[in-house]
């Protein structure tokens, strides 16, 4: 396949992009392709590696309202709503669920996805599920597993186990929620034993981190205590941490100088981290983000996520990482015309730092031919205009097409 007449990684230059036997083989201006082979006419477009979903759900996802709508709009309640609709969980209601979901990724072009899957449930039926999802759309997407236990580790009947049991059926991160452990020296036993699980087993880590505003709750200073002390740093990431917009500077001051000791990546997910954050003040109410501006000019890798697609604490999603993008740069005041051009980094390079697929993830000779095409000439024009990935395309084969819409204007 040859790609002509792009912008590649929103440089200014136009060029041409070969790919060969599935990977890329040449980068350059005026390449011609080899007999047979597929060219498409990017006309000016940008050509980017593909998005990647950092952190998700998908096996919530796609069941808001059931057994009721959240209406308060709090996390806790979200959890409540989910521990009864995953009573009735069966493989084909989570895979059938879960493919949807992915395949409407794949039309905006999503290849890399990191999925929690809730691991609190004595039979791991999700994570059975998923298992088999991962194997089966292997060809159309990359997806890593998350053992996460919703309901706490040290605070659920037999957590340990639970998760030990998932790591050993294959998932391929070890995840904990200690912010929701039944107390504060149990978030800090939760996160202790969940890196020793990962050292063990020698998987990558991403822990639901202090997602509460709250300033007490300091889980994420043991996590990068231990990533630094077990020379784990790149393999872990702290999802959320919203209570970070709550601490003081005095104290976020000193903790910045751990995090970057430490190495370990961050995950926002503006979103739903606005939507749920917030909703135990009157006013002024905080923005439930953590300090994504701060953490990025820090040299610190963050990445963003869509996080819950129509679930129990998200009754909207569309599986469109350009929306995660939109309400991340508005509220965490990276508007600056450098940081838009800029911004597709939260969910494509710096996704895949999280994810740990550097090696096989970008668009440079040599590696996998993965990338998309967006409607537009420059990342700032495509978030502006929230344009259409107009071709998905991996190991150079095309995954996904989209047609632009006509609009027809009557008017003077």
């Amino acid at each position: 396949m040859l790609i002509k007449n792009v912008h590649v990684n929103n440089q200014a230059a136009l060029t041409d992009v070969l790919i060969t036997d599935g990977k890329f083989a040449q980068i350059g201006p005026d390449l011609t392709a080899p007999a047979g082979e597929e060219v498409i006419d990017g006309q000016g477009k940008l050509l980017l590696p593909p998005f990647v979903d950092s952190h998700v759900h998908l096996d919530s996802t796609l069941t808001a309202g059931e057994p009721e709508w959240n209406e308060t709009g709090t996390l806790f309640d979200g959890i409540r709503i989910w521990s009864e609709r995953k009573q009735d969980l069966t493989k084909e209601d989570v895979k059938r669920r879960a493919k949807q979901t992915i395949l409407n990724m794949v039309g905006h072009g999503i290849q890399f996805v990191r999925s929690h899957v809730d691991v609190t449930d004595p039979h791991l039926i999700a994570t059975q599920a998923l298992l088999e999802l991962r194997e089966e759309l292997k060809d159309v997407v990359e997806l890593q597993l998350v053992a996460f236990p919703q309901e706490g580790i040290l605070s659920f009947p037999h957590g340990k186990e639970l998760m030990e049991q998932a790591v050993k059926e294959g998932v391929d991160v070890v995840g904990g929620i200690p912010h929701f452990e039944f107390s504060t020296e149990y978030g800090w036993q939760s996160v202790h034993f969940l890196m020793a699980l990962a050292d063990k087993y020698d998987r990558l880590v991403d822990v639901h981190c202090d997602e509460i505003d709250d300033p007490a709750s300091r889980n994420l200073e043991v996590l990068a205590t231990e990533a630094l002390e077990r020379e784990m740093g790149s393999r872990v990431t702290a999802s959320h941490t919203t209570a970070m917009g709550s601490y003081n500077d005095a104290y976020t001051y000193k903790l910045f100088r751990l995090l970057k000791m430490s190495g370990i990546n961050f995950v926002a997910n503006p979103l739903v981290n606005v939507h749920l954050g917030g909703r135990f003040d009157t006013y002024p109410k905080r923005r439930g983000v953590t300090r994504i501006k701060e953490l990025t000019a820090a040299g610190i890798n963050v990445s963003f996520g869509e996080d819950d697609v129509k679930d129990p604490w998200n009754p909207l999603g569309d599986g469109n990482m350009l929306d995660a993008v939109t309400m991340g740069v508005y509220i965490a005041h990276l508007m600056g015309y450098g940081q838009l051009q800029d911004s597709y980094k939260f969910v494509t390079t710096n996704a895949a730092r999280t994810l740990h697929v550097t090696d096989h993830y970008g668009i440079e000779v040599g590696k996998p031919g993965n990338c998309i095409l967006l409607n537009e000439k420059d990342f700032y024009n495509a978030l502006n205009r929230h344009v259409e990935v107009l071709y998905n395309i991996r190991g150079g084969k095309v995954l996904a097409k989209t047609t632009p819409a006509e609009t027809t204007v009557f008017a003077d």
